[in-house]
């Protein structure tokens, strides 16, 4: 299936899909955002590295910022950074000579997570340099700046079932307008949007509910004993 300009969606998009949907929903269905330090630092970080040249290092081309685009998943946004390393069988690059296997690089500001989200980012930039170069993408890697070092990642064929499968999760969500219920989880801590989702809110009512509902029947129970 091919898809029209106005049907992508962010790359960046996943990732917060997989991480929690309704995050997702508040950030592209309801458009509110609020930063806490976790995104600050990231921001910061992105900045440093979107900011830095290109590079030549031996046989390896270091490109930063990259647009990219893949109108059969749907998908657009850009990657951090994409080495390109010199090697037969690879593809051909604008401006290079010889033949370039990509390798996509996304920072993170922190440590690397239980969860897959910020995977299925990284794999899905490599879907749209096979699709924008017509070669495969087999490997690249988490830069996260905790521990200051790369995580590498293999866009094997489970990965990217997760990137089509949260593609179509988000589609869904953006195109009914739907926002899933809050739900407190332990990762909540984590989100710059807790006091705008109020995980808590519908636990309280309930409680309320509970509450008052055993109350009033132990009051009826009273009554009909006495």
């Amino acid at each position: 299936m091919r898809h029209s300009e106005d049907e992508l969606i962010p790359l960046s998009g996943l990732q917060h899909v997989v991480f929690c949907e309704r995050q997702f929903a508040l950030m592209y269905v309801e458009r509110v955002w609020a930063d806490n330090l976790f995104t600050v630092e990231g921001r910061e970080l992105h900045e440093q590295v979107d900011g830095g040249d290109a590079e030549a290092r031996g046989d390896v081309r270091i490109a930063r910022a990259v647009p990219l685009r893949s109108l059969s998943y749907g998908l657009t946004g850009r990657s951090d950074v994409v080495e390109f390393r010199r090697e037969e069988g690879g593809a051909r690059v604008p401006g290079l000579t010889g033949h370039w296997r990509p390798y996509p690089i996304e920072y993170k500001r922190g440590k690397p997570k239980l969860h897959r989200a910020d995977e299925v980012q990284l794999c899905a930039q490599a879907l749209c340099l096979e699709e924008m170069l017509g070669t495969e993408v087999p490997r690249g890697a988490l830069f996260y700046g905790r521990i200051r070092r790369r995580t590498e990642v293999v866009f094997d064929s489970d990965l990217r079932e997760l990137v089509v499968h949260a593609a179509a999760r988000a589609r869904a969500l953006l195109e009914r307008r739907e926002t899933p219920t809050a739900r407190r989880e332990p990762k909540c801590a984590q989100c710059s949007l807790l006091d705008l989702c109020k995980p808590d809110a519908g636990r309280c009512r309930a409680s309320r509910y509970l509450v008052r509902g055993l109350a009033e029947a132990l009051q009826d129970r009273a009554s009909g004993e006495r």
